[in-house]
């Protein structure tokens, strides 16, 4: 998970608050003490740890709690609305037709961004393309039309060009009609050089990009600082990509070098695949951090695989209803490969989901749901509808459509029951349902 450590910090001083008989002055100046003492370790910055536990301080101390608001609950709060105001305003990239330049320096991931970026486009119903800028990096230019070809954008390079603008010129000549999003890749260096800002404001110039998104490793901590604010004073950064987070310790310099510059953090980057990208919302990442869950990111997820709010909501009421057949499991299986890895579902959901399925091994499980996929499909629909029909002969009959053994078959019954099990344990617990459903946003 990203920031885990940084997570598991702030939920245990939630749980402290969340505990304590009396909130008085003294478990507040505690609290605030483990929150510093959490943000540093994070690599957030010093100036920004000693403001925001000021104002956390103060406002616990002074505001009294809304009507039909704990104590307790209100400190949570305070600590949860501090931490969002620190990482500004969210922001999402306009869908609609436009030009997008990426800066940065080597090794931030910028090459590998810019497929993930035309990815997230296309999965808006946009036509994506990609422009091969660097002409300093020699393996650039390979390593993004490798990305274009895996995911089917076009593309476009000249690898025995040595003027980037001449190329980013021509890029654009190509794909001005035929394409919505373009995407502009560019030259890095190991450090800010006065030639890199030069190159770099040519190409602005050149390109009249409508976004100007800067590449940032969330693990170089501290350092962030100082990237963030040249680059933006060299173009005028619209936005931030924060890649590496998953799991990095010092993730919080990056997010607190964004917020000094002012500078919306718009996606992070959590792995070498090009699902690995989430679309940064401040309130969500907060919210996840601290166990509650990010309910609106899992819904946005479970959309964008069903292609549909009603169908998603549809199906996330299904699975809390405990009540499914062999073909709603197959819908959802469905829903679930779209939505990326089941490590990242898991961690969306709040504390309480989540932490009944910490101890299932979810790489394993992915596997076992394609394989359950490819034999549900050997199946009638009767046989969808009711699983207990499915005796000894259907299940040779069905192994062998499926090109499986009779075990595999009786392995995915198996799984359907305990399930359906678990699904039901889901639904009768009131005060979990209530509150994913009251998050959700569904009737009860």
């Amino acid at each position: 998970m990203v920031l885990e450590g940084f997570g598991e910090s702030l939920r245990g001083t939630l749980k402290k608050i969340a505990n304590a008989v009396h909130v008085d002055s003294k478990l507040i100046k505690e609290v605030v003490r483990d929150i510093q003492r959490a943000l540093l370790q994070a690599d957030v910055n010093v100036r920004l740890v000693l403001e925001l536990s000021k104002r956390i301080e103060k406002r616990a101390l002074e505001e009294k709690p809304p009507s039909g608001m704990s104590n307790r609950e209100h400190v949570i709060r305070i600590v949860y609305d501090e931490l969002v105001n620190i990482l500004g305003e969210s922001r999402e990239l306009p869908i609609k037709k436009q030009v997008i330049m990426m800066v940065g320096l080597y090794g931030m991931g910028k090459t590998t961004s810019c497929g993930k970026l035309a990815v997230y486009f296309k999965k808006k119903g946009l036509r994506p393309a990609l422009i091969a800028g660097d002409v300093h990096r020699p393996a650039a230019y390979d390593q993004l039309r490798q990305i274009a070809e895996k995911i089917e954008v076009p593309f476009y390079g000249d690898k025995k060009e040595k003027d980037a603008v001449r190329i980013i010129k021509e890029g654009l000549n190509r794909f001005h009609r035929n394409s919505d999003v373009i995407i502009v890749d560019t030259s890095g260096r190991h450090k800010l050089e006065d030639d890199l800002i030069d190159e770099m404001k040519e190409i602005f110039r050149a390109a009249k990009p409508n976004e100007k998104l800067l590449v940032m490793d969330a693990t170089i901590g501290q350092q962030a600082g100082p990237q963030a604010k040249a680059f933006n004073e060299a173009i005028g950064i619209t936005g931030i990509i924060l890649t590496k987070m998953d799991g990095t310790a010092k993730g919080g310099g990056a997010l607190s070098a964004a917020a000094e510059v002012g500078a919306p953090i718009l996606f992070i980057g959590t792995g070498e695949h090009m699902s690995d990208f989430d679309r940064f919302d401040p309130a969500g990442f907060i919210s996840r951090l601290l166990g509650m869950g990010d309910i609106k990111s899992l819904l946005e997820k479970a959309e964008e695989s069903l292609r549909g709010k009603k169908e998603a909501e549809k199906t996330a009421r299904r699975i809390l209803s405990g009540k499914f057949t062999l073909n709603d499991m197959y819908e959802q299986m469905n829903m679930i490969s779209g939505m990326g890895p089941l490590q990242k579902i898991a961690e969306m959901l709040p504390i309480g989901f989540s932490d009944k399925l910490q101890n299932v091994d979810m790489e394993d499980t992915q596997r076992k749901l394609q394989r359950f996929r490819v034999i549900m499909d050997s199946m009638t629909n009767e046989e969808m509808e009711n699983p207990d029909i499915i005796k000894a002969s259907r299940i040779k009959r069905i192994a062998r459509g499926a090109g499986v053994e009779n075990r595999d078959v009786k392995e995915l019954l198996r799984y359907y029951n305990m399930t359906k099990r678990m699904m039901k344990g889901f639904s009768s617990d009131r005060k979990l349902r209530r509150s994913l459903m009251r998050q959700l946003r569904f009737d009860t």
